[in-house]
Order: structure tokens, then sequence, then C-alpha cells
């Protein structure tokens, strides 16, 4: 351990080492001879006394370097033309001859070790200060909560004759803090030179504006003394210079005018009616006569000290520009009351025929009114029947395939198929006519199940006539209608296999354009000349060359309006003899995947037996009926019930879920065929595979109103896809489950005195 501990002050240092040397100076001299211990000692201590005479030296040298650095800073902050003082701790320690005697009579006063605190007492209490723009104590204890260089104070002092400084204070350490005092009053000064000059300038800019005005302007006090007038004002009531001096009383003015015949409205001429109206209304408007033939506008308003601005305005030829008007007027008043008895009969004539226009445009508005909304709301009654005629007679052509009857099985069902496309189309153009918001419902739609789902409806159609239908596959998505984009597509595939001759082609692709589709139906067959191409899409119209085959002409015209209102562009080119090409330009939407469709859909043998109990829920007796003679003819075992009590009755005798569910939506009672395969499958706690057949086409109703799991169609049914459809579905159930006929099986039990189904637990 040293003796000497070096993190102590030199001068400490020093004193400690001199008790040393002389305490082994002391002890070596009691010694009577000197032995090598004490030898060894007085060498230490004559080693230990020159490192103090060179440390002595040292030390000696840097309190020089500190004096000398001392003085050239008190020299440098003499030389500074700003006052400047750093404090330390809190403690003055050294500041320059400026800021010293900035206030005279506390110079004395500020001297190396006086605090922060009373510098600014001190300054306070000085006669040398008039004022601050900042409050001294605030600004000391804004210094005080300071730690570091982000705390600073900046205000500006006002000293006597006129002199200005502003003084900065900031906190450059939690130590130090410095004060700097920069004399700005050249700079206050010169801002207030400029601004005495600014107010001179408005004041004269103000006074020429005044006297120049049109109008004749005078002020008064809230004594009813004049304060200033202009020129104008003079002129335009003709009086002296001597009668407009500041101090004249209004009721001198007035008196003066009445004297000399200026002013005929009595009232104006009373002070009382001055004041009572500028104090009740905040203003006073007259017109008036002056004078023989002058007419003046007087407008008075109140100012905020109580006084009132009094404004006069020469109007004498407006108002004469007034009356030859009127003048005027009243001339051309009475011609125009002449020729007015005239038009008054000719009027009458036209009101008779425009009433008569409007009765007639009502009725027909009415007519067509009543016609959307009869087919509108007839589209599930109307569709009922049909559907039921098409189960009938799909089934009769079952019957009577090895018969002599077979020809003509066949031709009232294209009779009838004729009859349902006409019924369709009309249909469609009932709703796309409608102001329903929700005649179409745009989604993404994916156009390669669109595209294949048109291909199987239409290919046995094309075999039919000996065309050759082909498909280009696509798996854009676009955002459009799914109903009405679908018919769109049909409508142009049918007119291109109708109006193609045996043999021919008929191509259905589409083609990418930026970022749209053009889907395009291309066809050789009979083509359409050009007079025809801009008047095949309206109602009712055929072209010329193809008034032979069947048809009405109301497919193009849905197609077209569907378009139009799905913002999709519609084109066509033909040429006669060649073929045609329509095309519908959609937009595409991009990073969307199309939704799978539904697997393959293996198409069974005709004379495989429909091997199933399938559950039936129809309301309407006539498809009930020829639903169940349709199923029952391909071998199935049919549950026809008209309601859901029915159908529940059913099951219960039944013991055990039915293969599959076939329910109208819309039955009696406000029922759906939806609750009816939930009660179902509740009750017999199997995902019994259904569908639903509706004739509401709504995305809506499949978007709220059945779930995922339940196929959709569409009335009238298409038969060549319900047979496939039925088949699918109860395959694909039980390969899904694994499910064995003795897992289905469920035996009935008694709950609270009702049959219940208990059913399978998986």
């Amino acid at each position: 351990m040293s003796l000497i501990d070096p993190n102590e002050p030199v001068d400490v240092q020093l004193a400690r080492q001199a008790k040393i040397i002389d305490a082994l100076m002391r002890r070596a001299g009691r010694q009577k001879e000197v032995g090598g211990s004490a030898y060894r000692a007085f060498q230490s201590a004559i080693e230990l006394q020159q490192k103090v005479a060179a440390q002595s030296l040292e030390l000696e040298s840097v309190r020089h370097e500190t004096e000398r650095t001392r003085r050239s800073l008190v020299q440098a902050l003499s030389a500074m033309e700003e006052g400047l003082a750093v404090f330390f701790d809190g403690k003055l320690d050294v500041c320059n001859e400026l800021f010293r005697n900035l206030l005279p009579d506390i110079a004395n006063k500020v001297k190396p070790g006086l605090s922060l605190a009373r510098y600014f007492d001190l300054m306070r209490q000085s006669e040398w200060l008039v004022s601050t723009d900042f409050d001294l104590e605030q600004a000391h204890e804004t210094l005080s909560q300071g730690r570091d260089g982000s705390v600073a104070v900046s205000l500006v002092a006002e000293l006597t004759r006129d002199r200005w400084y502003q003084l900065s204070a900031q906190v450059t350490s939690p130590q130090n803090t410095v004060l700097l005092l920069t004399e700005i009053t050249a700079l206050v000064l010169r801002n207030r030179m400029e601004k005495e000059t600014l107010i001179d300038r408005q004041a004269d800019y103000l006074r020429a504006v005044f006297q120049n005005m049109g109008a004749g302007v005078c002020t008064f006090s809230a004594n009813n003394e004049l304060m200033m007038q202009n020129g104008r004002f003079r002129e335009i009531l003709s009086l002296p210079l001597t009668e407009v001096q500041p101090g004249v009383s209004l009721e001198h003015l007035l008196a003066f005018m009445q004297t000399r015949s200026l002013i005929s409205d009595g009232a104006l001429l009373q002070i009382d009616v001055w004041r009572k109206e500028l104090s009740q209304r905040g203003f006073l408007r007259r017109r008036l006569a002056h004078g023989a033939d002058r007419v003046i506008d007087v407008h008075a308003n109140m100012l905020p000290d109580g006084g009132f601005l009094v404004e006069v305005k020469d109007v004498t030829l407006e108002t004469r520009s007034t009356e030859l008007l009127e003048n005027r007027v009243m001339e051309r008043t009475a011609e125009l009351t002449r020729a007015n008895a005239n038009l008054i009969e000719q009027y009458q004539q036209l009101a008779r025929i425009e009433e008569e226009l409007r009765v007639a445009k009502e009725r027909a508005e009415a007519a067509v009114s009543s016609k959307t909304r009869f087919l509108a709301a007839a589209s599930h009654d109307l569709l009922q029947p049909i559907n039921a005629a098409k189960l009938l007679i799909s089934t009769l052509q079952e019957t009577t395939r090895n018969t002599a009857f077979l020809p003509m099985v066949e031709r009232l069902q294209g009779a009838f198929t004729s009859a349902e496309q006409l019924l369709h189309s009309l249909l469609d153009l009932s709703r796309l006519e409608s102001a329903d918001p929700d005649a179409v419902n745009p989604a993404d739609v994916g156009l390669g199940a669109l595209m294949e789902g048109v291909r199987a409806d239409q290919e046995l159609l094309a075999a039919q006539k000996s065309v050759r239908l082909e498909m280009v596959p696509c798996s854009l998505v676009v955002r459009s209608d799914p109903v009405y984009l679908l018919r769109s597509i049909q409508n142009l595939v049918v007119n291109a296999i109708q109006y193609t001759k045996p043999g021919g082609r008929v191509l259905v692709g589409c083609r990418r354009k930026g970022s749209k589709v053009v889907l395009q139906v291309w066809d050789t067959g009979i083509g359409i000349s050009r007079k025809d191409q801009s008047r095949i899409f309206e109602e009712f119209t055929r072209a010329d060359n193809g008034a032979s085959e069947p048809g009405v002409g109301l497919g193009l015209s849905v197609v077209d309006r569907a378009c139009r209102l799905l913002n999709h562009g519609l084109s066509v080119r033909s040429a006669p003899g060649r073929g045609s090409v329509f095309s519908i330009e959609m937009d595409v939407v991009e990073g969307s995947v199309a939704a799978l469709p539904e697997p393959d859909i293996v198409r069974p043998q005709d004379d495989v037996p429909l091997d199933y109990i399938v559950m039936v829920v129809e309301n309407d007796p006539d498809v009930l009926y020829g639903t169940v003679q349709w199923l029952e003819n391909w071998g199935a075992s049919v549950l026809a019930a008209s309601s859901v009590s029915e159908a529940l009755l059913m099951l219960d005798d039944l013991g055990m879920p039915p293969d599959v569910i076939l329910a109208d939506y819309q039955l009696d009672h406000g029922e759906t065929g939806v609750e009816a395969i939930e009660e179902i499958r509740r009750i017999t706690r199997t995902n019994v595979p259904a569908i639903v057949i509706t004739a509401d086409r709504s995305i809506a109703l499949r978007r709220t109103g059945i779930p995922k799991d339940v196929s959709v169609l569409s009335k009238p049914v298409k038969l060549t896809r319900l047979r496939p459809l039925i088949d699918w579905k109860i395959r694909w159930h039980v390969q899904s489950r694994h499910v064995s006929l003795e897992e289905r099986r469920i035996v009935p039990t008694k709950v609270g005195g009702d049959s219940r189904l208990p059913g399978n637990e998986n």
C-alpha cells in the first residue's frame, strides 16, 4: 500500500512527502550508529525528496500555464462586443467588462462567486432596467431545471436611455451556465422607424382614398360633432367649407340645410330620429330630394366608439333613368297585355293537347310497367307448369322410346323447348328493363366453368344439327353477373349453332387484351349483312337471310341489354356466306383465382337404373307428380312430400335417411326447401346430399339463403344435368364419408311419446 495517494491534490501530496522525509531524518539522527536499514531509509528519503522537487516544478509550471490561459481568456472576453459570463455550479466564474457594467448601479456587485439567482434579483432591483419581455424569476427557474444543453432561455431587456439588449442563457453542462448579452438597440430603433413610416404611409393612403371616394363621407363623434369629411361630401350637399369644419355639430349642419331648403324631409332634420334609428337598428337609410331637382341617398352606420359615419350619394341620374324605364315598361306592358290575350287562347289549346298527350303517355307507361311487373312477379308461377310439363315430356319420351309414338313425342319436346326459350327471353328482358337495382349482381366469375357449362348444355343441340362445337379453355376471372353472363354466352352459342349449316363449326374462346379479355363466339354460318348488323340487337328483330329459322328475335336483345347494364363491350363482325363472330369485352380481375368447378360428373349409362331412395319436397302437385314419374321411370324409390312436416312423417316411417333430397326452394306457408333439408339432416344426424330447385335466379339467394354444400338448379330443370348430379352427389357423399349401408341404417325410437330418429353418431 502506498504512503501517498496519487489521487489527492498535488499540494497535499507535497505536504505528506515533507512529513515523511522529516520523520526519517529524525529517526536517523537518534540512532547511534548507521546501520544498513538506516542507510536504506535515508537513501529512500533522498529519492523521495528528489521526486517531490520534480513534482513541485511541474506543479509550478501548470500553475503558470493556468494563469496565462486565464489572462488570455479575460483579454478575449474583454475584446468581445457582447457581454459574456460563465457560471460554474451556479456561481459566477468569469465575465467581461461589458457584462459587468451593463447596469452601472449593480456593477460593483457583479464579481466571481455571485450566484445566478442573486444576479437575476439584482437585475430586477436595478434602476437602469425598464422592462423585460420574460419574467426573470421564471427564467431562473427554467435554467435551474436544465441538466444539459437542451435548456435555453432568451429575453429582451429595455434599459434607460432607450437602449435594448437580448439576454440569452444556455445550460452547457450540469455545472456550467453561459449568459450572453447582445445589444439590439439599432435593430429595435430601425424596426420602430419602419413601423412609424408604414403607419404614416397608410395614413396618407387612407387620406387619399378618403378624399377621392366617389361618395360623400363624413364622420361624427358620439357627441354629434363633425370629425372629418371629404370634398365630395361638401359637393353633393352644396355646403360651404366654413360649415363643415371639425367640431361643428350635426344639429347646426341640419339647421343650415333646412334654412337653404336643401332637405325637404322634416323627420330627417331631427337629431332624435337619427339617434333612435341608429341605436335600434345600427344604421339609417333614406332617399330624399335635395334642392330643386336632385335626389340623394343618405346612409348612416354606427361606429364602435358611439359615433357614426354618414355616406351620401347623388342618385339623380339613376332615379331619372328608373322613372324613364318604368314609363317604358308601362307602355310595353300594355302592348304585352294585348299580345298575351291572343296567346292565352293559343295556350289553352296547347294545354288541352298536352293533357291528352300526358294521359296517353301515362296509359302507355302504365301498360309497360304493368307488363314488366307481371312478368317479373309471375316468373315463379310461369316456371312451375313449365317445369312440370318438361318432367312429364321427358318421362313420356322414355316411355315411348321403342314405340311408334316417339317421333311425335320428340316433336312435342322440340316445340316445348322453343316455348321455354321464348319464356326465358321474355323473363330476362322484363328483369333487365325493370328499375330494380338488384337486376344484375356483379361478382368475380371464372370463365372456364361458365364456358364448360355452356358446352355441356349445347353439345346435344350441336350434335342434332351435325355442327361441330369446340371450346378453348380459359382460366381468367372477370367481374360480371354470373347468371346473365351465362345466359349471354348461351344465347350467342345457340344462335351460332342455329344459323350454321350441317357440317359447319362453332368455336368459343377468349383473347387477352391488356387489362381486359374478349370472349368470342365464331361460326361458319350464313353470316349477317352490314345493314342488319346494326339492328339485330333490337327486340323481335332478325336478319333478312335468317327468317326461315325458328325463333322470334329476342336472344340477342337480352345479350345487348345485359352487356349494357354490366358495362361490357358487345360487337359483331360478319360476312354473308362466310360466318360471324360475336365478342363480349370484360374487365379481368387481376390476382384472383377462379373457384374450382365441381369434379367432372360421369354421366351414367342410360340402361343403368337409378337405384336410390329420393326424398322430393315440392308444394306444386303437377311438378311433384312429374318429378316422381321421371324418377321412378329411372328406377328410383321416391318419397313424395308437399311440406316439411309431411317429409318428416315419411322419414319417421322409413326409419333411415334418404340417399338424396330434391327440394323446391319456395314452399307453402313461408316454408323453404332449405329448412326441409336442414330439418332432415338434424333429425337423421346425417349430412344427406341435397339439391335445391328454384325459380329465383338472384345471386343474393344463392349467397345468403342456401348452404354451400347444397347444389342449386334453376327451373325449369335441365334433366340432362339432374340425373348425373344426383348420381355424383350420392357417390361423392358415400366415398367421402366411408359410410356403409349398415352404418347409415337407423332404428326408430320413442322420445316423449313421439317417434324420433336418433341416426348415426358419425
